[in-house]
């Protein structure tokens, strides 16, 4: 038997989360991925298979930081473009990352600029 890398492990988790998280019109699905040194998202909407909106600390006004103060500002430029697109609730998916550290500072940063999930 093969051993499961933490990518493999990571991967199975978000399947398990995917199960149940769906995002449509009304509450598209806000997606997450942590590298090792950045963090992006993007909001979907799983009906159409459309992004609404995305961001990533890899952008130049963000000053590339990805750490948790870079997390939570492209939580707050997330949530600033999703207004834009008249996008108010979404539903939460950490893309099997423990919602610890940048994870959380992003989904912060989303809700304090008025994404509600």
């Amino acid at each position: 038997m093969a051993t499961r890398t933490k990518k493999d492990l990571r991967v199975a988790r978000h399947a398990r989360i995917r199960k149940r998280v769906r995002g449509n019109a009304e509450r598209p699905r806000l997606a997450v991925f942590r590298s090792l040194k950045h963090i992006s998202a993007q909001i979907i909407d799983d009906t159409t298979g459309t992004t609404l909106a995305a961001a990533s600390s890899l952008e130049k006004d963000l000053g590339g930081k990805g750490n948790a103060e870079g997390a939570k500002a492209v939580g707050t430029l997330l949530a600033q473009r999703a207004k834009e697109k008249g996008v108010n609730s979404v539903i939460f998916d950490r893309g099997g990352f423990r919602y610890h550290g940048r994870v959380a500072s992003l989904a912060d940063g989303a809700r304090e600029a008025g994404l509600e999930f």
